[in-house]
């Protein structure tokens, strides 16, 4: 494997992780309702930085590789990226909302819910509704190590999916003349 490949991709990832940590140390030392009343900015970042960076490395790689990559080589590159910066940023969110403050990952999940039964009133859903939705939501620990893995593989399958149709862009086959 080309250095360029690896070395973007990890250096990418780097940065993508402590910016993804930055917002998450952030949000959670000043905004907290930054996970609950802002989500849809939370979920523009979580969309957007991974793939914007991962595209970045892809595209480095194959400029330090004089203009030519391989789809193999330029998805590793966006890979090694987006691994390494999900990475670092879920485990930040794992030791502060399981090891360092544990309470406020249950603060976090009361807004969640006080949020969503607003939307629901403001929708004009049935009581019997909010109420199963409130208990289904009680049940729920977004916020635990559990959780955390599980939603990193799910959003994995997206960043990998994404990535596929990218490197498909940035490739650049050398001429064989």
């Amino acid at each position: 494997m080309e250095k360029p490949v690896k070395s973007n991709g990890i250096a990418q990832g780097i940065t993508l992780g402590v910016i993804l940590s930055l917002i998450t140390v952030i949000a959670y030392a000043v905004y907290q309702d930054f996970f609950t009343k802002l989500w849809y900015i939370n979920l523009a970042i979580a969309i957007l930085l991974p793939i914007t960076l991962g595209i970045i490395a892809a595209v480095k790689s194959r400029k330090q590789l004089e203009g030519f990559i391989s789809f193999k080589s330029a998805f590793t590159s966006y890979f090694i990226t987006v691994v390494i910066g999900t990475l670092i940023s879920s485990v930040v969110a794992i030791l502060i909302f399981n090891v360092v403050d544990p309470e406020a990952a249950l603060d976090i999940k009361e807004k969640g819910i006080q949020v969503s039964v607003d939307f629901m009133e403001s929708m004009g859903a049935p009581q019997e509704e909010i109420e199963k939705q409130i208990a289904k939501a009680e049940e729920q620990d977004t916020l635990s190590l559990g959780s955390q893995v599980k939603g990193w593989f799910g959003w994995m399958i997206f960043y990998i999916i994404i990535g596929l149709l990218a490197c498909l862009a940035v490739k650049k086959k050398e001429p064989l003349y």
